[in-house]
């Protein structure tokens, strides 16, 4: 694989973070710097965790991956966007979204499962480590980048547009996971 079919590859699979970055960074309390950087390699080694993990153990996942990663996806997005949905909706404070650690974790591990799928798929194919690294390497710099964008893109949105967008992006997410089951 090239560097650039690599690069290609991590921005097709980081669109679904920096969506869930940009709907959840409509009502994060906390967009400094600091907190937005932390969130974004979160999802980073997630992301590239779990395609790590699907090129190394790719013989032993590739039939459960193909099965149930659609579900699992679903789920985990309906969680985090049904939550930002009812939050928005009640008005109140207290949100899940990104602010939460756990939420952080639950929307990494939903938006990086067909990162586990390509790592699989790497690993039939037989890509060596220094074929796969450059896939990598770029997967994780994408996310990284694409999750910042979607942050501080979500923050100046929520500012704006307050309780609606919070709405908005529940309904979003809601969205995306029912499309990973179409």
């Amino acid at each position: 694989m090239s560097i650039l079919e690599a690069i290609l590859v991590a921005v097709s699979l980081c669109a679904d973070c920096f969506a869930v970055s940009l709907c959840s960074g409509v009502t994060l309390h906390d967009a400094r710097c600091k907190r937005v950087l932390g969130v974004a390699l979160a999802f980073a080694v997630i992301q590239a965790g779990l395609l790590a993990v699907g090129w190394a153990f790719g013989y032993l996942f590739v039939g459960l991956v193909e099965k149930i990663s659609h579900i699992i996806a679903f789920l985990m997005l309906l969680y985090v966007g049904g939550s930002m949905l009812i939050e928005g909706i009640r008005g109140r404070e207290e949100v899940r979204n990104l602010d939460g650690w756990r939420n952080v974790l639950v929307g990494g591990v939903a938006t990086s499962i067909d990162a586990l799928a390509v790592g699989v798929a790497q690993s039939m194919e037989d890509v060596s480590f220094s074929g796969f690294l450059p896939l990598l390497l770029s997967v994780f710099a994408v996310t990284a980048l694409s999750v910042v964008a979607g942050l501080k893109g979500g923050s100046a949105i929520g500012v704006r547009f307050g309780r609606w967008a919070e709405i908005a992006g529940g309904l979003v997410l809601i969205g995306i996971g029912v499309s990973v089951l179409i």
